[in-house]
């Protein structure tokens, strides 16, 4: 077992592409946790979707053994975190287990968006910060004017900074030096009742649930019996380890230690992700803080294409949210779709990274809807509703009032970019609250309509700045606004799937471009077929499919015109009946290209 003052705990936080998984590369390869053979390129993220996209998505962690130049050796417990905000739970999560952090800042960009965010949530959980400079091979890097942003935007101390190319190796056993003589040990008592906070879990189809724990009191080993706190389940343990970054078991799990345990665990609802995990005989008082619960803040219905795979799709989705717990669902039923789930998203990128790992991890065929956010709706009889689905929106006579949920947003971009980034923000209905200068960079603060960012706010702020830009939020509120619902008829019959919340200014405007899109979307039939968009009863907007003609008349050859005249208005009565009797079957690729409909 290793002293308490030998072990360290820390995790890297950083924003998108600053360099912390090739950091935490460097890092494992200098402690020779695997072989030159074994090593690859963004050794943690293991997941094949996480590789391609080259994100991280799911916070992993390490047990590193390091001599130090002192001749001691120390056990270092590494988490690499993701840095899009969309995965901010997962950093938030990891940053609980540790004592320390890395603050990896790229020497050629400098301080954008989530860095400060990340930051922030490091200093919430008391954490020792050392700045470290990636990326100063660059011919771009500029350390010393990035080390003056770190002091001016975040307030550290950036005088012994780590500059490092994390790419090279340079300067990266250094930072090994700094984390031990820099960070704190844990604390913990290993003769107190066991006391051990659930960071994460996953399902493996061999073991069942493999638990994820930061020992902060006691010992875990296998064959004792454990309970959870906030179930009250008792489970006994089959096997300890640790991840290194293999899979190894050990015989016991010592305080200040991040490891795992399996216990046969079967119900997936049993690990609530912050719980705190005791023994059974000698139980511990006072369970650990946890986690805030994370809020989802963007909704939308997933449907299996085939229906038969509903009960497929709710089992994917419970071993998910064990690996996930950032994501809510519920079940719910569309006259479109049939059976399917209403779910929970922390953002957009972390619905889409969510739809595509069930549709690769679990072979699922899935039709998304429209996202929407959560509306409060104030009624005549004076009570408060929440809309999740625009689909379930009462009579307007009885709603008072609606309200609409407002984020807060923080927009780093380059000089040359603002105005039209100002102007982006406008077209959304933001509200500017400060412009402040860094450098040559402007960090512009606007409060937003979320419904307005939800949709493709990201994509269109990349675009307008060359990616320069770098953006994150928080929940700023609820806000009264003039908001109606977008109907989209087809043939008469109202889709749910494509009905939406907008603000009333761009209703017309949203109403013609879904119909005109799906004009072209939906195949033609042997009779017309008339799109509407309509707010309530009126219809604001119109698309006419004209219909497919057969020649009837192909075998009248020379003879009365009366014979051909007879075989087109016996055409026409079939069509007119074929008009209010026919069903129109919209395609599935038509429903997801509507709803990818940006501003085109």
């Amino acid at each position: 077992m290793t002293d308490l003052k030998h072990i360290r705990n820390f995790s890297i936080i950083a924003h998108i592409d600053h360099g912390k998984s090739t950091l935490a590369d460097r890092l494992i390869q200098l402690c020779g946790a695997l072989s030159e053979r074994e090593l690859k390129d963004q050794m943690l993220d293991t997941m094949d979707i996480e590789r391609e996209r080259g994100i991280t998505i799911k916070a992993q962690t390490v047990r590193l053994m390091y001599k130090a130049k002192d001749g001691e050796t120390y056990q270092l417990n590494l988490m690499d975190t993701p840095g899009h905000v969309d995965f901010a739970y997962e950093v938030s999560r990891s940053l609980a287990a540790c004592e320390g952090s890395l603050l990896v800042v790229d020497a050629s960009q400098g301080v954008e968006a989530q860095t400060l965010a990340n930051v922030y949530q490091a200093i919430d959980n008391n954490h020792e910060i050392i700045p470290v400079l990636n990326k100063v091979d660059l011919p771009a890097a500029d350390p010393d004017r990035v080390k003056e942003q770190i002091e001016d935007v975040i307030g550290l101390d950036t005088s012994d900074a780590l500059l490092v190319s994390a790419k090279t190796g340079k300067g990266v056993p250094e930072v090994l030096e700094a984390l031990i003589h820099r960070l704190p040990p844990p604390k913990g008592d290993k003769t107190a009742p066991l006391k051990a906070l659930l960071v994460d879990s996953w399902y493996d189809a061999y073991l069942g649930v493999i638990i994820l724990v930061r020992i902060v009191d006691g010992l875990m080993k296998p064959g004792m019996k454990i309970k959870m706190m906030s179930t009250g389940s008792v489970y006994p343990i089959d096997q300890v380890g640790v991840f290194t970054p293999k899979r190894e078991n050990l015989s016991a799990l010592h305080p200040g230690e991040v490891g795992f345990f399996t216990a046969g665990i079967k119900a997936v609802s049993d690990c609530n992700i912050g719980d705190t995990i005791t023994e059974d005989k000698r139980p511990t008082t006072d369970p650990l803080p946890g986690f805030k619960p994370s809020v989802p803040v963007v909704f939308c219905g997933l449907f299996p294409a085939d229906a038969a795979d509903f009960e497929h799709l709710r089992e994917s989705l419970g071993k998910l949210r064990l690996n996930d717990a950032s994501f809510m669902f519920e079940p719910e039923s569309s006259a479109a779709l049939g059976f399917g789930f209403r779910c929970g998203f922390l953002g957009l990128l972390h619905l889409e990274i969510i739809q595509e790992r069930l549709e690769r991890e679990f072979n699922l065929d899935l039709v998304t809807t429209a996202p929407s956010v959560v509306y409060k709706l104030y009624m005549t009889n004076g009570e408060m509703l929440e809309l999740h689905n625009p689909a379930d929106m009462p009579d307007v006579v009885r709603i008072a009032k609606m309200e609409e949920p407002w984020i807060k947003a923080t927009i780093l971009v380059p000089d040359e970019y603002l105005g039209s980034v100002l102007t982006l923000c406008t077209e959304r209905r933001g509200v500017q609250l400060d412009l402040t200068y860094v450098g040559n960079r402007a960090m512009v603060v606007y409060r937003l309509p979320l419904n307005e960012v939800v949709f493709d706010f990201y994509d269109r702020l990349k675009s307008v700045s060359r990616g320069y830009a770098s953006f994150d939020y928080q929940m700023d509120g609820y806000e009264e606004g003039q908001l109606v619902k977008l109907s989209i008829l087809v043939n008469g019959d109202p889709v749910d799937a494509l009905s939406t919340i907008v603000h009333r200014s761009h209703a017309e405007s949203r109403g013609r471009a879904l119909c005109e899109r799906l004009k072209t979307l939906i195949p033609r039939q042997l009779f017309k077929i008339a799109i509407q968009a309509s707010i309530g009863a009126k219809v604001i907007a119109r698309e006419t499919i004209s219909a497919l003609r057969k020649d009837v008349t192909a075998k009248c050859y020379g003879g009365d015109i009366t014979r051909k005249r007879k075989l087109l208005e016996k055409q026409k009565a079939g069509k007119k009946r074929m008009r209010q009797i026919g069903n129109v079957e919209i395609p599935q690729s038509a429903f997801l290209a509507a709803l990818k409909m940006g501003e085109d």
